[in-house]
């Protein structure tokens, strides 16, 4: 191929197009009218030698060259903004969506601080929080450039992503304060009353039961729930016990609860930040990272 009669201007309506899936958004997005993006289209699909969008039910269907093209596209774009505009923008002049794909636990953390700061700071940045489908479809999000931040544990990454240590947590035995497991509490005392287990795919065993079989113990759960965020009012209202992260429990109201240490060892995990390379000189990408870095640092390790 002859570089020299590739138009570069293309892969910025190439890389709407492939987000969109839609023409007229995609024209929309770059400013461009309609019949202006159907003709990149069509070059884009002579350039490639292939169709890139097909006509489905309601939006276009991308083909797996397409799929193939739009992490790269979007490294190349990318590439090209660092070397044509390297200098750091006023963040007050941003204008810009950063997604944010996370487990439920960090938005708890985050929902506060992190807007404030954001306001004050880079009031044109939207802050878009995503659904979570689990670490290895965050990864696999950056990279497709459909995120630019996932806040959950990593335990690797490959070398195409930075990834940081945030915090590390710990986990607690939780119930109501008034429970009559909390005075003397202890292994056989915690064993004797039904456990709720957080599982998103409906799973009655895990880590802490492999741990008590080794005891030659086990525990009854009671009640299986796909989210932490549902456990706490469950405790509050049952003689139901929880073994939780230390910070899913809500500061306001952490009275109503009596936390005691596990009774059988428990390793606690860290909590990451990552994005992909590409977004290293993305100001406002890591502008929203450094915002939750400095906030979770600042956040004390519950009680």
């Amino acid at each position: 191929m002859n570089l020299r009669s590739v138009d570069l201007n293309l892969l910025v309506i190439l890389d709407a197009l492939l987000d969109e899936a839609h023409v007229t958004r995609a024209a929309e997005r770059v400013g461009l009218s309609q019949p202006a993006a159907s003709s990149a289209l069509e070059r884009c699909r002579h350039l490639f030698g292939d169709p890139l969008l097909l006509r489905g039910r309601g939006r276009m269907r991308l083909t797996p060259k397409a799929r193939a093209l739009q992490a790269p596209v979007k490294d190349l774009l990318a590439q090209m903004a660092v070397l044509l505009d390297p200098l750091q923008p006023d963040l007050a002049t941003l204008r810009q969506t950063v997604r944010l794909v996370t487990a439920e636990l960090p938005p708890e953390l985050l929902a506060g601080g992190l807007y404030a700061r954001l306001a004050a700071s880079a009031s044109g940045i939207t802050l878009a929080i995503m659904p979570w489908h689990g670490a290895a479809a965050a990864l696999t999000g950056l990279a497709q450039g459909e995120a630019d931040l996932a806040v959950s544990v990593f335990p690797a990454v490959e070398t195409g992503f930075v990834r940081r240590e945030l915090l590390r947590e710990r986990y607690v035995v939780a119930m109501r304060r008034n429970h009559p497991a909390a005075e003397g509490f202890d292994l056989d005392r915690w064993l004797a009353f039904p456990h709720v287990l957080v599982s998103g795919r409906g799973e009655t065993y895990g880590a802490l039961d492999e741990a008590l079989a080794l005891e030659g113990r086990k525990r009854h759960v009671g009640l299986v729930v796909p989210s932490f965020l549902s456990v706490p009012p469950l405790l509050l209202g049952s003689d139901l016990i929880a073994l939780l992260p230390s910070r899913v429990l809500p500061a306001e109201g952490r009275e109503r609860f009596a936390l005691r240490e596990p009774p059988v060892s428990v390793p606690g995990f860290p909590l990451h930040i990552a994005w992909h390379r590409r977004s290293e000189r993305d100001p406002g990408v890591r502008h929203v990272a450094g915002l939750i870095e400095a906030l979770l640092a600042e956040e004390p390790a519950p009680a």
